[in-house]
Order: C-alpha cells, then sequence, then structure tokens
C-alpha cells in the first residue's frame, strides 16, 4: 500500500508531505501513492502509559476476544502505543494481529495477600520472595516490571507501604539487571520515600507527593503517570470505605489536591506521561479525557499532548514521525492543540500503514 499524506506534523508544526509504503515512513516521494489527505495535523500515534488490556470493565479477567476489543477501542481513538501497567492474562497474542496497538507489557501486578484488587496480582505471603518474582516478571514483560507500592492495611485502616526499604532495594536491582524498569502503584505519601530510594524508575498515580519527594523524582528523572481520570474516582472509592474513616478521609484529600500535586510536579520538571488506567474501573478509549485533565494541572495544551504522543514514544523507546518509522500516526481535521476535544474525533488513524478512516467507521480499514 502506497500512501501519501500532507499536512502539519507535530511537535514542529512544519507543513510536510509524507508517504507511507510497506508500512514505514518515507519524506522522499513514492510512486503511484494515493493521496489520502492533503491538509490537516498529523500527530505520532497516542500513547497509554498505564492501561490494562485484559481486564474487564468492573472487575475480572477478560477472555481473548475481549481484550482484543479492548485494544480495538484504543486504536479507533488513536493510541497506537499502550503500556499495560499489570494484566492478569497473557495478550502476547496480539502482537500477531498488525490491527492491534504495540503493547509494552509490565507482567502482572506483585502484591503482598489482601493487600491489592483480588486475583488481579501475584501475593506473596514473604516479601522476602519479591526480588525473584521480580526478575521472573522481568523476564516475562516487554522491560518493565509493576509492583503495588502500597494499599489500605484493613488493621491500620488506612493506605501503608507493603514492602520493607531493604527488600525494595533488591527487588528493583534484580528488575535493573534484566534489564527491565520497573513502576509502582502509589496513592499515600508513607512509601514513596523508600521506593525512590531503591532506584524505582517510574511512579504510577502519585497522589501523595510531597515538594521532598517531587524533588527526588526532578533530580533523579524518575517518570510519573498521574492517571487524573481516575483519580477523579477517589470520592466514590471514599464513599465505599465506610469502616474505614481514616482511609476514606485521607482519599478525599489526596483527591482534592491532586491537581495541585501534579501541578508542582510539572513545574519542578518530572517526566509525566499520561495514562487512563483503562480497564476495571474506567472505560478503554478515554486518553483525550485523560490529556485535557492535565491542562488542569497546569500543562499547556502542547506539553499535555506531548506527554500522550512524541515525548511518551521516547520513553518508551519507540520512535516518532521520522524516515523509515512504522506508520503509526493520527491526522485531525483541526489543530488539536488549539483544541483538545479534537483528539476524540481523528479522521484518519494509521496504524502500521493501514489506514482506518474515522470518519466513516463502517468502511474503516484499507
Amino acid at each position: 500500500m502506497r500512501l501519501h499524506f500532507r499536512g502539519a506534523v507535530l511537535p514542529t508544526g512544519e507543513f510536510v508531505d509524507l508517504w507511507v509504503h510497506d508500512g514505514v515512513i518515507s519524506f522522499e516521494p513514492v510512486a503511484d501513492a494515493e493521496t489520502i489527505h492533503a491538509s490537516g495535523w498529523i500527530v505520532p500515534g497516542l500513547v497509554d502509559a498505564h492501561c490494562h488490556v485484559g481486564i474487564k470493565y468492573g472487575g475480572g479477567h477478560e477472555d481473548s476476544a475481549g481484550a482484543i476489543a479492548q485494544a480495538e477501542v484504543e486504536r479507533d481513538a488513536g493510541v497506537l502505543l499502550l503500556r499495560d501497567a499489570g494484566s492478569p492474562i497473557d495478550t502476547r497474542f496480539a502482537d500477531d494481529r498488525p490491527d492491534l496497538p504495540r503493547i509494552v507489557r509490565a507482567g502482572r501486578h506483585i502484591a503482598r495477600p489482601k493487600r491489592y484488587i483480588r486475583e488481579l496480582g501475584i501475593d506473596l505471603d514473604d516479601e522476602r520472595d519479591l526480588p525473584a518474582i521480580v526478575a521472573e516478571q522481568a523476564r516475562r514483560g516487554d522491560g518493565w516490571v509493576k509492583i503495588v507500592g502500597d494499599w489500605i492495611d484493613r488493621a491500620v485502616g488506612d493506605l501503608c507501604p507493603l514492602w520493607s526499604d531493604a527488600v525494595l532495594k533488591e527487588a528493583i536491582d534484580a528488575a535493573h539487571r534484566e534489564g527491565a524498569r520497573v513502576t509502582a502503584h502509589v496513592f499515600g505519601e508513607d512509601a514513596l520515600p523508600g521506593l525512590l530510594n531503591a532506584g524505582i524508575d517510574c511512579i504510577e498515580h502519585g497522589t501523595g507527593l510531597t515538594d521532598d519527594t517531587i524533588d527526588f523524582m526532578a533530580r533523579h528523572r524518575v517518570a510519573l503517570v498521574p492517571t487524573l481520570i481516575n483519580i477523579d474516582t477517589f470520592p466514590e472509592i471514599a464513599a465505599g470505605a465506610g469502616k474505614f474513616p481514616v482511609y476514606a478521609a485521607h482519599m478525599r484529600d489526596l483527591h482534592a489536591r491532586s491537581r495541585d500535586t501534579i501541578g508542582k510536579a510539572h513545574e519542578a520538571g518530572v517526566p509525566i506521561y499520561t495514562g487512563t488506567d483503562a480497564g476495571g474501573s474506567i472505560t478503554h478509549g478515554r486518553i483525550a479525557d485523560e490529556i485535557i485533565a492535565l491542562t488542569g494541572a497546569g500543562f499547556t495544551p502542547h506539553d499535555a499532548l506531548g506527554a500522550s504522543s512524541w515525548n511518551a514514544r521516547t520513553w518508551l523507546n519507540h520512535p516518532s514521525i521520522e524516515p523509515g518509522a512504522p506508520a503509526d500516526f493520527v491526522v485531525y481535521q483541526q489543530d488539536p492543540r488549539e483544541n483538545l476535544a479534537a483528539l476524540a474525533t481523528p479522521s484518519w488513524v494509521v496504524l502500521r500503514g493501514h489506514v482506518y478512516d474515522r470518519r466513516d467507521p463502517v468502511t474503516a480499514y484499507r
């Protein structure tokens, strides 16, 4: 398939011609190419850096058909690269589907018994097993491992760390020896120092960040994926936690100051990328909502889009729009930086060189 597009390519906004042949991008003319679009805005494929392909909306495991349907929803929203931050099923069957987004996997969540969502993760009775399990998940994943850093401790009645500082250091070192990066689910304040001092590479959610932990992350380039549309479910979580009033109040407080917290991290220079936490309580295909939510934390539209496109792709070691790169990009009729809501209605999605016409989903593929 030989295709031609002309438009303003972000992030520079330079108006260029690009061609697609054999699934890759060329800036040199390709003979007999069909012109698909002659004006508009061309954006490197969007990234959801925290989602869960294989977790059923409302809870439980998806089967392969359900996981494929989730990935198709993401593709149609222009999300062409997913960092799957923990899934109870093996989704490698999706790698053989050229019509599905590329997936970067972090294996399964690693937690302690009764300290995470039931049946989603690997529960360790003895925390001393953490380094070995982290190394195993590193070998099974795509360069990432996901651990649960804090969760409600019912004996205490509030968020508490799951792991000792010493075992975290051993575990993260084990992942790094396998060539993998480590990320952690963290809502509260107390788990962050141990994770950061142990050499964690990324923090998910991060609502409990303080001035000190923000400064540490900025200096050590520890990434943050805040999942703001998921954080907006905290009041609902608190409302259902009547037996634990301290925890409920804590969750409400974390939510109330979440935009200010993430804004401080952004201002300090912490690398921040978008993730919706789709799967479970958040439906797939909501990346536009997450990008817009970042502007409520002080991001410019340009920076918010970069956190879900060219910057996120670089962070995950995937190219953007350049000669020889895979043809994974999205075309919009208007500049999405002028109106981020336009991200919800892409005109064309190009994945591995195939075009999905989102103006007419009935004849979507060619």
